[in-house]
């Protein structure tokens, strides 16, 4: 990873300390390293021909991929090695199988003495495939296949995550020059993006789901402390327990407003039955936006193969991973069904516990996330950072009909596109 951004306007000048590491291979090729454009560089015309534009493929990769939310708060218990006595046979299976997470991934103790956490890595996000109408993609439908990782395209970056328990987090993510921020100081969970100002997700400050993606045991194995085991299931030829845990009524309640509503969030993790770690992390979560006549209905599902883990002071780490996203926007007439497929592939470089110096007070909110004008009403609402979002040129959707899948967004994004 690269710390340094060579200065490109005077070849003796200073080099520029970078605030988010991005990959040597953003630097690899001469043609790539201007000031204009030091990033990844992919086949653009086909993602132009779905999204309308590079960026705004981009935008739709970072706001749904970039920093996703666990359903709902985690309990920091004084001790994570509960009782399994005097509970239904899932119930009891599931605490069984996380004992045994705990005991795979270093131990209560180990767990126990990590109070903060650092790691720095890097990503590629593509957003490789399209589909919409009657057919879903079949004969009757329009499908696109864009792009896969696999094959080398991508936007790639970097990211720097700080988390300190027991709620406390904070990540800065940079995909081809552009940046967006998140963070909760245990109050509220925000998000900042080059098309937003700040902005607060609604109900109770919860986890970051990239800490859960094997980067933090302990809250790995609290989130699943009240989950049921619902049986067994063969993941990329290994065989794994699967447990499952649904969001609380009161926390989808929060959650909701008078135009949208979040119906259900739903969290599974497969546990190897060989090594007694977590191997996939998935979840999907549905919401109904209510319209006059014909409510919309949004289901995302994330889909997180976790893998590499290495030992770091005495704690089982995964350092690298894939997540599969499908983005399904259904409920009108079947003209206005789309599905939109993500992928991302990540790397941890760097990890480190206990930081010296990292106090809450890293991790407030930014300064414009509480502006109320003097009729109490969040001014944020209001004051969009003029991202104009191009037209889908497959589909007569805009591209903000996959993207807004966040619940402050979507009553917007909806309502602009009925006028």
């Amino acid at each position: 990873m690269r710390t340094l951004c060579p200065n490109l306007d005077r070849e003796d000048g200073l080099e520029t300390v970078l605030e988010v590491p991005i990959p040597e291979e953003m630097f690899a090729s001469p043609k790539h390293r201007t000031r204009h454009n030091m990033k990844y560089h992919t086949d653009e015309k086909s993602a132009a021909s779905v999204f309308g534009s590079r960026d705004a493929e981009i935008q739709l990769l970072l706001g749904v991929v970039g920093a996703p939310l666990i359903p709902h708060p985690i309990r920091s218990q004084h001790s994570i090695n509960t009782k399994i006595n005097d509970h239904p046979i899932e119930a009891s299976m599931a605490k069984y199988i996380v004992q045994q997470y705990i005991a795979a991934a270093g131990g209560e103790g180990a767990l126990n003495s990590i109070d903060s956490m650092y790691a720095m890595g890097k990503i590629k996000m593509v957003a490789s495939e399209f589909s919409a109408g009657d057919g879903m993609g079949l004969n009757k439908g329009n499908m696109m296949k864009i792009k896969s990782v696999k094959n080398g395209s991508g936007e790639m970056g970097g990211f720097v995550l700080w988390q300190k328990r027991p709620d406390l987090w904070s990540i800065e993510l940079v995909v081809s020059g552009c940046k967006i921020s998140a963070g909760s100081d245990g109050k509220v969970a925000w998000r900042q993006t080059p098309w937003h100002h700040s902005h607060a997700s609604r109900g109770p400050a919860r986890p970051l789901r990239r800490s859960l993606q094997g980067l933090d045991p302990k809250s790995v194995a609290n989130l699943f402390s009240t989950s049921i085991c619902i049986g067994e299931k063969t993941v990329n030829e290994e065989d794994c327990f699967v447990l499952k845990l649904e969001a609380e009524p009161s926390s989808l309640k929060a959650r909701s407003s008078s135009k949208v509503e979040v119906m259900r969030h739903t969290v599974w993790g497969y546990f190897s039955q060989r090594t007694g770690l977590l191997f996939q992390l998935e979840d999907t979560h549905l919401l109904r936006i209510k319209a006059p006549g014909n409510d919309v209905f949004w289901e995302t599902t994330m889909e997180s193969l976790i893998l590499d883990y290495r030992t770091i002071d005495g704690v089982n780490i995964a350092h690298a991973g894939r997540t599969s996203v499908s983005l399904f926007r259904f409920g009108e007439n079947t003209e206005g069904h789309t599905r939109t497929r993500m992928e991302e592939v990540w790397t941890i470089e760097e990890v480190d516990f206990n930081i010296k110096g990292l106090s809450a007070d890293c991790f407030l909110p930014p300064s414009d996330l509480m502006k109320v004008d003097e009729m109490g009403h969040d001014v944020n609402k209001k004051s969009r950072l003029g991202f104009k979002t191009p037209k889908i040129r497959s589909c007569r959707r805009s591209v903000s009909k996959i993207m807004s899948i966040d619940e402050e967004d979507l009553e917007d994004y909806e309502a602009d596109e009925e006028s």
